[in-house]
């Protein structure tokens, strides 16, 4: 900025020096005041100051707690997910900053439907997969009443080369679900006997879910491939807990060996935890507004009482762990 000011001739400085010498000192005032910039800080145009908010500070420090519970995602292997799908992830932060589909006031149960024809392990199954779901995410669970699979629907296929009629996933997500999921569902989840594809570019997937319609869906058909029960259910509890995430915006992680990481086949799947990582655990209690304390006790619960001893003993250590 260029400053202007009056300066008196040299003639009149012998006779009133004093005065000179007020008159600079204004002067300099002046040029001061003129140069400087007057543009308010953003900080002075806001009335208010942003606080950060406590209890995502909270999370914060949670997650720091239970890192050491968790491996960090190393190398794919050569089939694994990452080697096929190149993703970005998305931290906590990211997570809030995305405007995430959450649960609301009106809209807080996670809906279970049974979409086919079940034998007794399998229904077994989806009844602990439910109550995971409901310790998991803190949100109340109901069981709808099962629904049969008609024989043929749009898009269904034979693949030759598994030798398997396969469903494809689009089509439950936009035309089937949508319509049954009630008013005050947060979410609608179905299993299905059936296999599911989701397009002509894969030979099929354990699950999809739509962020937008707020449904998902995920197949028992592999899950109990060269299975023993535990195996088969711990299978059941990760792909129910990942699709569900997704319907509450969670991307697929790639920072740790996370519930919430892209899986490509069953060896994939077996390698991964029950539970999310600490990033994607700030996402579920920042969504479900649960401490993470009180999380990990309740899934911790649940897994003694359904015979998870091993799991159980792992979020019993967690929840200490975010107490200290």
């Amino acid at each position: 900025m260029k400053c202007c000011g009056i300066i008196e001739p040299t003639s009149m400085l012998s006779r009133n020096i004093e005065h000179v010498r007020v008159a600079v000192l204004l002067l300099v005032v002046v040029l001061l005041a003129g140069c400087v910039d007057r543009t308010p800080s953003p900080a002075a145009s806001n009335t208010s100051f942003i606080t950060p908010d406590p209890r995502v500070e909270r999370l914060h420090t949670a997650t720091t707690k239970v890192e050491p519970f968790f491996q960090p995602m190393g190398q794919p292997q050569p089939s694994d997910w990452l080697t096929a799908f190149h993703e970005p992830g998305q931290t906590f932060d990211e997570y809030i900053a995305s405007e995430p589909t959450l649960p609301t006031g009106a809209r807080q149960k996670i809906y279970v439907l049974p979409l086919g024809k079940f034998g007794a392990e399998q229904t077994k199954v989806i009844n602990i997969a439910a109550g995971y779901l409901e310790a998991f995410y803190g949100l109340p669970i109901t069981i709808m009443n099962r629904r049969p699979l008609d024989a043929v629907y749009p898009n269904a296929r034979y693949n030759n080369l598994m030798h398997v009629r396969q469903v494809q996933t689009g089509y439950l997500l936009n035309a089937v679900l949508p319509p049954l999921l009630p008013p005050d569902g947060a979410v609608l989840i179905a299993f299905t006997d059936q296999d599911l594809y989701p397009d002509e570019t894969m030979n099929y997937v354990f699950g999809q879910a739509s962020l937008e319609k707020r449904v998902g869906v995920w197949s028992l058909y592999r899950l109990n491939e060269r299975a023993g029960f535990d195996q088969f259910l711990h299978r059941t509890l990760k792909i129910a807990a990942h699709e569900t995430g997704h319907m509450f915006s969670m991307k697929h992680c790639i920072e740790y060996e996370c519930v919430m990481s892209g899986t490509n086949h069953l060896g994939e799947t077996d390698r991964r935890p029950i539970d999310v990582c600490p990033e994607c655990m700030g996402k579920v209690c920042w969504m479900s507004k649960v401490e993470p304390g009180e999380r990990y006790k309740r899934l911790a619960e649940f897994c003694h009482k359904n015979g998870l001893k091993k799991d159980a003993a792992e979020f019993k250590k967690k929840a200490a762990a975010v107490s200290e």
